[in-house]
């Protein structure tokens, strides 16, 4: 299966590392075509926040998966996968190297090992368990959550309570701790062979690079991005638009902070971001990891790729 599907490169790391930019050289070198992995590239109208590749760059490599919902339209990790796997075939059956290019986890994830769905969720549950925290604590309901699923205890953090009630709610529904059943929902990368390679660079010259980036957005019109959201009339209350950038300058033009404020916090925001990234992948495994500092990036991706083609 694996010799008639090929094989699939992905290009990962944290936000603002060089992604794009390798990823067009690598895509133009080996003819392939680029699948975004960016949670928040999916939607139409959020450009500059989302530091979309521009029209020049996607005219030149082809791109799929960039614009595809409104901000106001569900898309989950698993509708990802779903939309990728067919791309990816397309693109086998067409000959094209599939480049899956992007810093979203979840999503990646998703596409490479498998994604848990879970039983669809429960109002009534979820209202219980929610009254239950706001009466006993958050604290109350992850001790709840470490005697049923010890092992999802560990991972969630005890303030994040949707996750929680979400592990809760799983065991009730189906008896069997969500863990497990994510364990189950995994697969061994399935008829594709997926090459990692994770983009890295010292810790102070990428924070000091995504200040500059946030700067250069400012300067390119994301402020005025996030006022015609506005007068579209997106809420800032839909998932996409509470993301880092979009949540500040709307707090900004609600005259809830300045905009040096608000600036300065999507700067402090991002390079937190960017910790958690490198934190999420360097948990992954299976990924080979390139200084985007070094000369022979290019080429020694591209080589990386074609002895494992």
């Amino acid at each position: 299966m694996l010799s008639s599907l090929g094989k699939v490169l992905v290009i990962l790391g944290p936000t603002g590392v060089g992604k794009t930019k390798a990823s067009l050289e690598v895509a133009d070198r080996i003819k392939g075509e680029i699948i975004s992995a960016d949670s928040r590239q999916i939607y139409r109208y959020m450009d500059i926040g989302t530091a979309k590749p521009k029209p020049e760059q996607r005219k030149r490599i082809v791109h799929h998966l960039l614009d595809i919902v409104d901000p106001d339209e569900k898309f989950s990790a698993a509708d990802f996968a779903k939309q990728a796997e067919k791309i990816i075939r397309d693109l086998v059956d067409r000959k094209k190297p599939p480049v899956v290019s992007g810093g979203t986890g979840l999503y990646i994830r998703a596409l490479t090992k498998g994604f848990f769905e879970g039983p669809k969720g429960d109002t009534k549950i979820r209202e219980r368990f929610e009254k239950m925290a706001q009466e006993k604590g958050k604290g109350f309901l992850h001790k709840k959550l470490s005697e049923v699923d010890p092992e999802a205890a560990e991972k969630i953090h005890p303030n994040n309570l949707i996750r929680i009630i979400r592990a809760l709610e799983v065991y009730e529904l189906t008896g069997i701790s969500i863990s497990q059943l994510q364990k189950e929902g995994e697969y061994d990368k399935r008829e594709f062979d997926f090459i990692k390679i994770g983009l890295t660079l010292d810790r102070k010259k990428l924070y000091e690079k995504l200040d500059k980036r946030v700067d250069h957005m400012m300067d390119n019109g994301f402020l005025e991005e996030v006022r015609k959201l506005r007068e579209l009339g997106y809420s800032k209350e839909l998932a996409p638009l509470k993301t880092l950038g979009y949540k500040e300058l709307f707090s900004h033009l609600e005259g809830n902070l300045s905009l040096c404020e608000a600036v300065e916090m999507i700067k402090k925001k991002t390079r937190n971001y960017a910790k958690r990234q490198v934190t999420w992948f360097k948990k992954e495994g299976e990924i080979t990891w390139y200084d985007v500092e070094k000369r022979d990036l290019i080429p020694r991706i591209v080589e990386k790729f074609s002895k494992n083609a």
